[in-house]
């Protein structure tokens, strides 16, 4: 769908129902459906409505996904493709992406509701980006000659790993995606993408991208289809060197597991989060509470690394609120993802919003006092919305403030010093993230180093680029997302030692 992008609800509502879309799985450069027929309905939150019926692939769909990339492997069709050509075929695929924009986003808001526009001017972009940062990385990559004595050479080389089983989330479903697709083909591997079963539409259509683009069939494959069968048969597979998840803690445990039960590959894990965003007395306060708005609130809260814990000195406690009140009614109001004014769309499913709603009532029944939210919206009874949500009163052992809920539930706490701001942010079982606003220096400092999360911002929420490593301490995983220690992620050393004498 190249061409100009819609500017208007009307407009943007009349290619949603013109779209055309790809509902097989993607194995072999080619669209097939599922050997035993089955089908997975994918489900707008935002009307209830089915908006396709995607081929359902099994334990026998991996099989054959995996044949696929590992017959690629094997012959080396990408891995031994030079690299100027590997990264002529990464420009043209993120060219591609580019061009097909307004398709890509469409594609995600109809499949989990994201607000249009979040997904034409975030989403996308930040795909496009990926694709190229790691295409620039592929004929960088290099080995070493150590210091040895003069009659030995001793060479350490980076290769590919093999077969990647890529397992991506349904949040950011393309761009999660791409962060893994990406820096594994950069490094020369081939991939089988299971995409989240709730919102496969855009994983599809950017493989068939790569295949326009002039990848080799085989290199990318993409297989829709549930957890408990698609995504298990390829952790368990004999022939996957390596798993790659974005996801609940939960699920990344069993991965383990099913890494040891087969062939110890490698499991890459990004999971769980409830970020603290810890505002000193000294901060900007109206900056740091719209930062803090949008850091629980964007994307409906479905953000793993979410600042949904606000961690508020007692001498600004009071009036924090009152802005942070203001700021979310002035920036948030449910709509239709496919209207450009919309600011927050559903949570991705049904059954989803009663698992946030059902957190809510434990907060509430805990004790903590609901400030404002905590409800559906009325006025839009068939889709799956939970209002912006906000909790104060939060103690450490109150659930609403402790588990991940992956909703627009923001959980209040107040302290007295610095001490028990760090005692309060590292008292979780996640260290994803972290920000810490305040003007004194030397104070942020200190606070990064006794801060337990694999990200932290100063003075901001969610920035950053392609530089920097995204990923978390404890249960939040142990890999790390973007960069070129990403890119490590996906090879293996081999060291060779010659004897010259």
């Amino acid at each position: 769908m190249v061409g100009a992008v819609p500017a208007s609800h009307t407009e943007w509502r009349a290619r949603a129902a013109a779209l055309r879309i790809e509902s097989g799985l993607f194995i072999d450069g080619h669209s097939v459906a599922a050997a035993d027929g089955a089908t997975l309905a994918v489900i707008n939150p935002a009307t209830g409505a089915t908006v396709a019926e995607m081929a359902c692939g099994g334990a026998s769909d991996v099989d054959r996904a995996v044949a696929s990339a590992r017959a690629a492997w094997d012959d080396g069709r990408w891995r031994h493709m030079a690299p100027r050509d590997r990264m002529a075929v990464f420009r043209r695929f993120a060219d591609l992406v580019e061009a097909n924009a307004a398709e890509l986003a469409l594609l995600e808001t109809i499949a989990m509701g994201k607000p249009i526009n979040d997904a034409l001017g975030v989403d996308i972009p930040e795909a496009v980006v990926t694709i190229r940062y790691f295409g620039e990385c592929i004929d960088k990559i290099a080995g070493s000659v150590t210091n040895t004595a003069h009659n030995a050479l001793h060479i350490v080389a980076r290769e590919p790993i093999g077969v990647i089983g890529a397992i991506s989330a349904w949040n950011y479903p393309l761009l999660m995606a791409t962060w893994k697709i990406a820096p594994a083909l950069a490094a020369g591997n081939c991939v089988v993408l299971k995409p989240a079963e709730r919102a496969p539409l855009s994983c599809v259509r950017l493989a068939q991208l790569f295949i326009d683009a002039g990848g080799p069939p085989g290199v990318f494959n993409v297989v829709n289809g549930r957890g408990p069968e698609a995504g298990r048969a390829l952790a368990l597979h004999p022939d996957v060197a390596k798993i790659s998840f974005t996801g609940s803690t939960a699920t990344g445990k069993q991965l383990m597991i099913h890494a040891g039960e087969s062939n110890l590959k490698r499991v890459s894990l990004e999971t769980g989060g409830k970020s603290p965003q810890i505002v000193l007395p000294d901060a900007d306060l109206d900056v740091a509470v719209d930062a803090a708005v949008r850091g629980i609130f964007d994307n409906s809260g479905q953000v793993c690394n979410a600042g949904s814990r606000l961690l508020v000195h007692e001498a600004i406690h009071d009036e924090f609120i009152a802005r942070f009140t203001d700021r979310a009614a002035a920036l948030y109001a449910p709509g239709d993802p496919l209207d450009p004014a919309t600011s927050l769309g559903p949570l991705v499913a049904r059954a989803h919003q009663q698992a946030v709603l059902g957190w809510i009532d434990k907060g509430i029944a805990s004790g903590a006092c609901l400030e404002f939210g905590g409800t559906v919206d009325p006025t839009r009874p068939q889709g799956a919305y939970v209002l912006p949500t906000l909790f104060s009163g939060v103690r450490p052992d109150m659930a609403v403030g402790r588990e991940e809920i992956f909703g627009p539930v923001a959980a209040l706490f107040k302290f007295r010093n610095e001490a028990e701001a760090i005692a309060l942010a590292n008292d979780s079982p996640y260290g994803l993230a972290a920000s810490i606003w305040t003007a004194d220096l030397k104070r942020a400092h200190r606070m990064v180093k006794a801060l337990e999360a694999g990200v932290i911002w100063v003075n901001c929420f969610g920035d950053g680029d392609m530089t920097q490593p995204f990923g978390g301490y404890k249960q939040s995983g142990n890999t790390r997302d973007k960069s070129l220690e990403c890119i490590a992620g996906y090879m293996q050393s081999k060291s060779a030692w010659f004897a010259l004498d």
